[in-house]
């Protein structure tokens, strides 16, 4: 009885606890989710699939042309208030919060004051940190008028991913660039466990890796910024996936920031 007890005076909502849920927030179809899923990551697919198809089935002077073109986008400038960049990212945002379907829970809404600046923990990062989109400024769910998601370089780096992944409200997770977003008055998303989560991540539970990682809350704490700990669970079942553990795969993953591995869902891109 006591138990039953501690665990209904656990789940009882304050009076500023919210839920949101992507499904009645924003209804969607199949069409339009797994659209908005192959825009979000599909240019990763295109990207490799376009570079092996012209390495294999055209001539080498067109492959260089073909890599000379992908080059241009990995330079090319990034209108940040391009307002069709915004209304792609909104269309992103609304219609995976409704595909996967996502639920935000927070445990008191009046907490969050729109002109001060939050260090979001997020964890885990999975294959791919889903669960951000609950978050998004384009989704609108939370009253943070301006917020960022800090990512890993290589995705600036990306054809087509880095002009989708900055409309969305991506920005570069380097210490420079976080300490000068908080100063600027942005809530920023950490997902401080990185590749190093994503290479102990396991089919059959949720993997965190926090002990060694306390930079962003020394930075938190430096800028005045107050941390608040957000945890996606079920997000590691969204994908499929494979990948080898090895020692020299981690050392590999650290050195370009990101782990190789495969992972798919429903038509090869879309979770399932």
């Amino acid at each position: 009885m006591a138990e039953d007890k501690a665990e209904t005076q656990a789940f009882t909502p304050g009076p500023g606890y919210r839920q949101f849920k992507g499904r009645d927030e924003f209804p969607s179809n199949i069409l339009h989710g797994t659209l908005a899923c192959a825009i979000w990551i599909g240019s990763m697919h295109f990207n490799v699939s376009l570079l092996l198809f012209s390495l294999l089935f055209l001539p080498f002077s067109k492959f260089l042309l073909v890599v000379g073109v992908l080059l241009i986008f990995v330079v090319l400038p990034i209108d940040h208030n391009s307002k069709f960049g915004l209304r792609l990212a909104r269309y992103i945002c609304q219609h995976m919060s409704s595909y996967f379907p996502a639920t935000l829970h927070v445990e008191d809404i009046n907490d969050f004051h729109p002109g001060r600046a939050y260090v979001l923990g997020y964890a885990p990062h999975s294959v791919l940190p889903i669960g951000v989109v609950t978050l998004a400024e384009r989704t609108g769910f939370m009253p943070l008028p301006k917020l960022k998601c800090l990512t890993s370089s290589p995705v600036f780096y990306t054809p087509f991913l880095r002009h989708i992944w900055t409309w969305l409200g991506a920005s570069p997770a380097t210490r420079k660039n976080f300490c000068s977003l908080l100063e600027a008055g942005y809530t920023c998303i950490v997902v401080p466990g990185g590749v190093q989560e994503t290479f102990l991540m396991r089919h059959d539970s949720e993997v965190a890796f926090l002990k060694s990682r306390r930079g962003f809350v020394r930075i938190a704490i430096e800028k005045g910024c107050p941390l608040v700990p957000v945890f996606a669970f079920g997000q590691s079942y969204a994908f499929k996936w494979w990948k080898p553990r090895s020692k020299f795969l981690l050392q590999l993953s650290r050195a370009i920031k990101f782990v190789p591995m495969l992972f798919w869902g429903s038509f090869g891109c879309t979770a399932h």
